[in-house]
């Protein structure tokens, strides 16, 4: 969970000609599956892509992060650029001690990753719907610990099976002390 402040704002009224004052707002955000939901719902297209997000669609996504109640939503017209980085930086987070370590590089699928296919995968993995409320790149990782763990073992090749042989039967020679 990300804890953000918006501080407050001294700001002319042109139409009252007024000063307006602003208090300073904390809001409680947190990049879940749920927030994702809510975001793709809102503008009917796939929020997971490279392409750049404009500023009303990421202020929108800050709104579906929010998990603070009962906020003005004059509030989030008042987010600062130091506020958007640190979302920003918030949401690139791994959020898990977890790490992969590839053998091979294959090229990555080019199926467009939006919230329906993420709850497929949790409920083809007997994910729990609990994890909606994580952080997306927990979830993620999850869904990838559990795609893996559910692989039958990987079949060795003939050369890795000689070559295992060959270190058993060198290490076994060298402990009895034999010739073969």
């Amino acid at each position: 969970m990300l804890r953000i402040t918006i501080p407050s704002t001294e700001f002319w009224d042109e139409v009252k000609q007024e000063f307006v004052y602003t208090k300073a707002q904390t809001l409680q955000l947190e990049h879940s599956l749920v927030s994702l939901s809510k975001w793709e719902s809102r503008w009917n297209k796939p929020f997971l892509t490279k392409q750049e997000k404009t500023l009303e669609e990421t202020i929108d996504y800050v709104k579906c992060m929010t998990l603070t109640q009962n906020v003005n939503p004059e509030v989030y017209n008042y987010l600062t650029n130091s506020n958007i980085n640190e979302v920003n930086k918030y949401i690139a987070l791994p959020m898990t001690a977890t790490r992969f370590f590839e053998e091979k590089k294959t090229q990555g699928s080019r199926e467009q990753i939006t919230a329906e296919l993420i709850y497929y995968w949790m409920i083809a993995l007997n994910i729990p719907f609990e994890c909606q409320k994580w952080h997306l790149n927990k979830l993620f990782t999850l869904i990838r610990v559990c795609d893996v763990k559910s692989r039958p073992p990987k079949k060795h090749s003939r050369r890795e099976i000689m070559k295992r042989n060959a270190a058993l039967n060198a290490a076994r020679k060298k402990k009895w002390n034999t010739k073969g």
